[in-house]
């Protein structure tokens, strides 16, 4: 196997990919909804919307795994009615791994949203206004493209740390291999694993190369698309 890694190794490695792009592709459509609220919306409780977007950032992630637990486990009201009405269950699934991954993800990609339509001039929203466009019109051909590099760089950032995350996913998701356990959890189970600190070695190294790769690309991403767009 190339890198040395084990077939084991490798499967931890694919299911983190897995799991960090499910997590983005679930979170990204509402993430720039409510980036969209925050920055332009005035409405009563939208600084507690604004701190609850924000929780996962803040709070310990295995008490997000634990609400996650208790909303979407079997018994949990949501989880009940998605297994009864659907046969979806998320609780211990790969499917759930993503969700945690997402929900502690999400606001790193409303705040990079929220940042890049900050910077978008209200100038040439007026001047589109002005020329007839409509709300829609101005947001698919002024605001979207201008907003563009927030959004590129909040999926890639949230992609990255999403490769990181360990609390929420084993806490709702559990730590089971080819299922559940991505780069974090196999390089846990590794580490409490007599003479498994070669393994262990391995797995942070390749843990580390994909966080840095994803930083980078998300600041080579946002670059290129200011520069596209005339910024820089």
């Amino acid at each position: 196997m190339g890198l040395g890694l084990g077939p084991e190794e490798w499967q931890a490695v694919r299911l983190s990919l897995i799991v960090a792009t499910r997590s983005v592709l679930v979170s990204l459509l509402p993430a720039i909804g409510v980036a969209l609220l925050l920055a332009r919306g005035r409405f009563p409780g939208r600084a507690l919307l604004d701190a609850l977007v924000h929780l996962p950032l803040v709070v310990p992630p295995v008490v997000v795994g634990w609400g996650l637990l208790m909303l979407f486990g079997i018994r949990g009201p949501i989880g009940a009615l998605l297994n009864d009405w659907f046969g979806i269950r998320l609780v211990f699934t790969t499917g759930g791994a993503a969700l945690a991954t997402a929900v502690m993800s999400f606001p790193l990609i409303v705040r990079a949203v929220r940042l890049g339509l900050e910077a978008v001039d209200p100038g040439l929203e007026a001047a589109a206004r002005s020329l007839g466009a409509g709300p829609l019109d101005r947001f698919l051909t002024v605001t979207l493209p201008l907003m563009s590099p927030g959004i590129l760089a909040g999926a890639v950032t949230a992609f990255a740390a999403g490769l990181g995350e360990f609390g929420a996913v084993i806490t709702f998701a559990s730590n089971i291999p080819g299922e559940t356990q991505t780069l974090p959890l196999a390089i846990y189970a590794a580490t409490q694993t007599p003479g498994g600190e070669a393994m262990a070695a391995r797995l942070a190294g390749i843990s580390f190369a994909l966080a840095v790769t994803g930083l980078l690309l998300a600041e080579l991403a946002a670059r290129r698309m200011g520069r596209l767009l005339g910024r820089g």
